[in-house]
């Protein structure tokens, strides 16, 4: 079977080659690991297509050193990924709303040896994770209903952030000045954002 979603020698091929996606399955789908598709995890969720998330690292364009939130991080597996990016000199905030799949998937980062990344359970009621200056990159692994405000003014200014909205990919660019742009990248299917847990 071919693997177009790794090949090359891009930094996004790099890390899917270095990021071993058995390590973020449950055992019983780890067979299942080099297959382009999404497998079940449990709780009702994915760990996603791995050409999806190739097409949506690369949308994001994530450079050395970069802050990187994401959100509906699952099992781990965009965070490590996040964190091969980014390297020792960036940070990634994996977010999870589930706290049992919270609880294994920041286990699953942990043992990925790359303490610049760590994954935790969301805080209820609030999406995304506020900081002053906002995020470098926004990966979303969920679909939202439409696009979230409260995600958008977490982009740090010159940032960029992927998420799926109903079921397109949307980029959302922020300038220097704090203008935003957005356009739509193809079409996608994925498990629904939880927006508001309280």
């Amino acid at each position: 079977m071919g693997r177009a979603w790794d090949a090359g020698d891009d930094p996004v091929a790099e890390a899917l080659r270095a990021v071993d996606r058995r390590a973020f399955l449950p055992r019983a789908r780890r067979q299942h690991a080099r297959e382009d598709r999404p497998l079940d995890i449990g709780l009702g969720q994915t760990c996603s297509q791995p050409s999806t998330v190739a097409a949506m690292l690369r949308l994001l364009r994530v450079p050395p050193g970069a802050r990187v939130l994401d959100v509906g991080a699952g099992s781990g597996w965009t965070t490590a990924l996040l964190g091969r990016l980014v390297g020792p000199d960036g940070e990634v905030l994996g977010l999870e709303v589930r706290p049992d799949l919270a609880a294994w998937g920041a286990a699953n980062v942990a043992r990925a040896g790359m303490p610049w990344a760590r994954l935790a359970e969301a805080a209820p009621s609030v999406l995304g994770s506020p900081r002053p200056g906002g995020w470098d990159r926004v990966l979303v692994s969920a679909a939202a209903g439409s696009l979230p405000p409260a995600l958008v003014e977490q982009v740090a200014p010159g940032g960029r952030m992927v998420i799926p909205v109903r079921h397109v990919m949307v980029l959302v660019t922020k300038d220097d000045d704090g203008e935003v742009a957005v356009s739509g990248h193809g079409t996608y299917s994925f498990v629904p954002l939880v927006e508001d847990d309280g």
